[in-house]
């Protein structure tokens, strides 16, 4: 039984004849917004579910990647809202901090000015004019794909509430000791003029060169090797290793660099591989990380040859030069001296580039603010070690340790005037002075604040509490924190998720941020491929929702959703879901104009037919299978399990097999119009998290209640008079109706081998004595369009199957020698395909060699051979004979 049966649906319900999504989704999603079905209540004495979106980019607009990932938190928490959670789906969106400044400077530019024609305050005022007129677009994109968000708490990483958590931890950091600044290497990117961190660096095999310089002369000389040869202007020693015999007269020397009027000393330096290139290094402490180390422990000065914009600054000839332009300029100097020794090109390495804006960045030496990461990723991985949070697929656990265990300290500072700036003061006389939000900011003359802003994902790593009201204790945050899950792609795994465990367990008491973390893949082509303007293979979702309905681009998403696996989608993917979605609405359509009905109790198991019980057997299975997906997360087989049950099994059998007690009418009618009621109300409301918007407008339609977003999930059916309590199975009828499925199944196949049209009518005569088809005669006639064998009736065909025997008529129908030849050569091809296949199986020399894939294929083929052995061979002895 189903639960609120007290309010009936209209005598008769009326669905339109098509299913036009345009015409009903939008205003079925203003709907559920108006009534507050999203909204969660932090009073409500309901156990909590919470999700935080990842939040987009204000810059943004919906792609595929957001469409994906929406579709599955939003099923995930319209089925714990019908479970009957206090859920909270958690919107927002991120300030992008160099995205957002980059696109408003690009309409500065426009009109011919930069933002240092407007100055600070004016920039970022622009900047805040642009978020409300043109920024947020996502938000109405997200409406059309059917988000079941919390509107009324959405919120803007840079709003008010935010930019006091973010305050708020910054001091606490401050004060722990665990925020510092010092100067460091730093990924610089020179077009956007600020550092960025080691995860922000996108790395690709660029072509080069590399060449081999020599330093010195005579005995007192040594070669290095560079890709970067405009950075030997900033050399302040030549390292190497303590052990290398060749270089040991030279440690301690100070040797000529070439191009300048300075000397170097050489170093002994452990770093070094005496086995790599000649076994010297050039040592460049404020342009290499490694090298920064090198001149840490020898205390050898740092050189800066660069300005902001990558631009030469070093006084002589190349002073003002393009780092590029002065690469090839140094390297014509260094030949023209005889300096160079060997030359190569193209020399292919990888290279990191800004991810932002593609450009190559340039390791800088910069005073920049940090966050001392070690007790922090130490906590983030004990968690996930002793299953406080699980990481869903586990295999994706390894990559997680391979990062919060080998974490470097974090470069949170940036050279921007859009983001939260950093609350640090600095006096006329070296003060220093952090504030929090209570804290009164120094005033007086000289005191000044820090211009840097912070890294945008600082603020983005407390979102799963500062969005609830942190740092307040409010009704949110005790209710709604930690979250019950995270769901986002592995490739953010690294940006967000390790700085939102880091954030959580610090400010939280040690409280994780979240229970379970899922990672999805990412979406692809339908050949696989990476979506990239480049490749020109990108997909605007809204085009396909406006042109299939957005639950057949939802549907197609879902069915893909493999944990941890990538996803590819091709548009006649999205065909084949707008079908389903047409499938689900004829069929409703059809059973609702003959009977369905969830009025009133389900019939007594003894008034059901075999079909009835078989139909409501298997609907208890597919509610059981579909929650344990649900729990392990299998996006894609529970929707899978779903296509398949309501196509396969409720419309294409159990309607069709209904259709004899609707045309009987009086009591069968009535029986299977309320069990093929109930079978749609439990199906749309399983269906309903991944396809909302169809199933809506049915389930209302067919039960006529409010709204399917507040009905119950699914439980097991129970049926009266059934013979055990509990969940309704019945092994007996599935069997019998899988039986006839085959007598069926078979029948059709045979008339179309022999070339009938679906709806040709055979005489035919069935013997079904002994099985448990017998009640079943009239629905094998009517579907299969099986004439009684009257008068003058000649058996051409005998099928025997499931214990039965259908006798057909096909004289006049088909050319019975010529049929005989047809399958006769087709039996001989299946046995010539399962004696190769057999032959290479009992091959043990290719079994050793071949990989599992091709074995497997082989045995398939086998399996398929002898299946058609089997069929033909039956079809050959159905024939007429004479």
């Amino acid at each position: 039984m189903t639960e609120n049966t007290q309010q009936q649906p209209a005598s008769n319900p009326e669905l339109p004849t098509q299913y036009v999504p345009a015409e009903v989704e939008g205003k079925l999603y203003e709907r559920w917004v108006e009534r507050g079905y999203f909204a969660a209540d932090a009073k409500s004495d309901k156990e909590p579910y919470t999700v935080v979106i990842p939040p987009p980019n204000v810059t943004g607009s919906l792609h595929l990647g957001h469409a994906f990932e929406h579709t599955l938190i939003d099923a995930l928490t319209r089925r714990k809202r019908m479970q009957g959670y206090e859920t909270l789906w958690q919107p927002g969106m991120d300030h992008a901090g160099i995205a957002t400044q980059n696109v408003v400077e690009r309409e500065l530019a426009k009109e011919g000015k930069s933002r240092h024609d407007l100055g600070r305050e004016a920039f970022v005022e622009r900047v805040w004019q642009w978020k409300g007129e043109s920024g947020g677009q996502i938000s109405g994109q997200m409406r059309r794909l059917g988000d079941g968000v919390d509107w009324s708490r959405e919120r803007f990483t840079m709003d008010e509430g935010l930019s006091e958590a973010v305050q708020t931890i910054f001091k606490k950091l401050y004060d722990d000791e665990l925020i510092y600044r010092a100067e460091r290497i730093i990924n610089w990117c020179p077009r956007c003029l600020t550092a960025i961190s080691d995860i922000e660096v996108e790395y690709q095999d660029d072509d080069g060169e590399l060449v081999s310089l020599k330093y010195g002369d005579g005995e007192d000389s040594v070669v290095v090797a560079t890709t970067r040869a405009e950075t030997m202007l900033g050399d302040t020693a030549v390292a190497v290793h303590p052990d290398d015999e060749r270089y040991a007269h030279l440690i301690g020397k100070r040797i000529k660099l070439p191009l300048t009027d300075r000397t170097i000393p050489v170093v002994a330096d452990e770093h070094v591989d005496p086995a790599f290139g000649t076994g010297a290094v050039k040592v460049t402490p404020a342009h290499d990380p490694n090298d920064f180390e090198i001149g840490r422990r020898h205390d050898l000065p740092n050189i800066t040859v660069m300005d902001e914009r990558a631009v030469i600054t070093v006084p002589g000839p190349f002073e003002g030069l393009d780092r590029m332009e002065a690469r090839a300029a140094i390297v014509a100097a260094l030949r023209a001296e005889g300096r160079i020794v060997a030359e190569k090109r193209p020399y292919t390495h990888s290279v990191g580039h800004c991810s932002r804006c593609k450009t190559t960045i340039e390791p800088r030496l910069s005073l920049q603010w940090w966050v001392k990461v070690a007790p922090l990723a130490k906590a983030a991985g004990d968690v996930v070690r002793d299953g406080q949070v699980k990481i869903h697929p586990a295999e994706m656990e390894p990559r997680y340790f391979g990062w919060v265990d080998n974490l470097r300290d974090w470069c949170i500072s940036r050279q921007l005037w859009w983001g939260h700036r950093i609350p640090v003061w600095y006096g006329p006389d070296g003060e220093v002075v952090c504030v929090g939000p209570d804290d009164e900011a120094p005033t007086g003359e000289g005191w000044t604040q820090d211009t840097d802003v912070l890294d945008t994902w600082f603020s983005s790593g407390l979102w799963p509490f500062s969005t609830l009201g942190w740092p307040e204790q409010t009704e949110s945050v005790e209710k709604f924190y930690p979250n019950s899950v995270l769901v986002t792609g592995y490739d953010i795994l690294f940006f967000w998720v390790a700085r939102m465990m880091m954030f959580g367990l610090y400010a939280m008491d040690g409280t994780p941020p979240f229970h379970t973390i899922v990672l999805h893949g990412m979406v692809r082509d339908e050949h696989g491929k990476k979506m990239s303007k480049t490749f020109g293979n990108v997909v605007n979702p809204l085009d396909w929702m406006d042109t299939y309905g957005t639950d057949a681009v939802r549907f197609t998403l879902a069915r893909g959703a493999n944990p941890g696996v990538d996803v590819p989608i091709g548009e006649d993917w999205v065909q084949g879901s707008r079908n389903f979605a047409n499938k689900i609405w004829n069929a409703t359509r059809f059973a609702m104009m003959n009977g369905a009905t969830v009025e009133g109790d389900l019939p007594d198991a003894a008034e059901m037919s075999a079909s009835d019980r078989w139909i409501l057997s298997r609907l208890n299975s597919v509610v059981a299978e579909v929650d344990a997906y649900y729990e392990d997360y299998q996006f894609a087989k529970l929707s899978d399990t779903l296509f398949h049950f309501a196509w396969d099994e409720v419309f294409d059998w159990y309607v069709e097999l209904s259709k004899t007690s609707f045309f009987a009418g009086g009591e069968p009618a009535r029986v299977s119009g309320r069990v093929l009621g109930e079978v749609l109300d439990v199906t749309l409301r399983l269906l309903h998290p991944v396809i909302p918007f169809v199933t809506e407008t049915l389930w209302t339609t067919l039960t006529g209640r409010e709204s399917v977003v507040i009905a119950d999930w699914p439980a097991t059916v129970l049926v009266p008079g059934a013979d055990a309590p509990g969940a309704f199975r019945d092994a007996a009828a599935e069997r019998e109706i899988g039986n006839l499925q085959q007598v069926i199944t078979e029948v059709r196949r045979f008339r179309s081998d022999q070339g009938l049209q679906p709806g040709q009518k055979v005489p035919a005569r069935l013997d079904l004595s002994g099985t448990a088809l017998a009640a079943h005669e009239a629905a094998i006639r009517q579907v299969l369009r099986l004439q009684p064998a009257g008068d003058g009736f000649h058996a051409t065909a005998t099928l025997p199957v499931a214990g039965a025997t259908v006798e057909l008529d096909l004289s006049g129908t088909i050319d019975v020698e010529a049929e005989r030849k047809r399958l006769t050569k087709d039996l001989a091809a299946a046995e010539k395909e399962k004696a190769q296949a057999t032959a290479k199986l009992g091959n043990e020399a290719f079994l050793a060699k071949a990989p599992d894939n091709v074995v497997d294929k082989i045995r398939g083929r086998l399996a398929k051979a002898e299946a058609d052995i089997e069929r033909l061979a039956a079809q050959l002895a159905a024939l007429p004979q004479g």
